[in-house]
């Protein structure tokens, strides 16, 4: 009688399921405001940013890490930068924010993705020649 060899052994199945490895998200977002004169500086859209998450989590959400990484003033476009772990406090908070001085406003949030250079593309807005 022969010994059975690994090979002899009939294949097993197994499934494997990674979750994100990336520690960070990134975010584009719009700001839409009632008066589209209104301009903000990027120091004055992470202040309103923060109010947003203190107003909705506390003292304890106003500590959520998050970077700016680009601002247009002039669209008032940004690329947030979250860890992944808070990504859902600061959307949340951003969806929730209804006014700036006095006047409505609204966070548009245009793409989200782990990788950075996702967002350098969008396929809604490409055009084909």
């Amino acid at each position: 009688m022969r010994r059975a060899d690994a090979e002899d052994e009939p294949a097993v199945f197994r499934r494997v399921v990674l979750k994100n490895a990336s520690p960070y998200h990134y975010m584009k977002v719009r700001l839409a405001l009632e008066d589209e004169s209104t301009r903000l500086s990027a120091v004055e859209l992470k202040q309103f940013i923060v109010t947003g998450l203190s107003s909705l989590y506390g003292e304890v959400g106003a500590a959520l890490t998050f970077d700016l990484l680009k601002y247009d003033e002039d669209t008032l476009t940004a690329l947030l930068r979250v860890y992944s772990k808070g990504l859902v406090k600061l959307w949340s908070s951003l969806t929730l924010l209804g006014s700036y001085q006095n006047q409505d406003c609204a966070f548009r949030v245009l793409q989200v993705s782990p990788f950075l250079l996702a967002l350098t593309g969008n396929s809604r807005e490409l055009q084909l020649d």
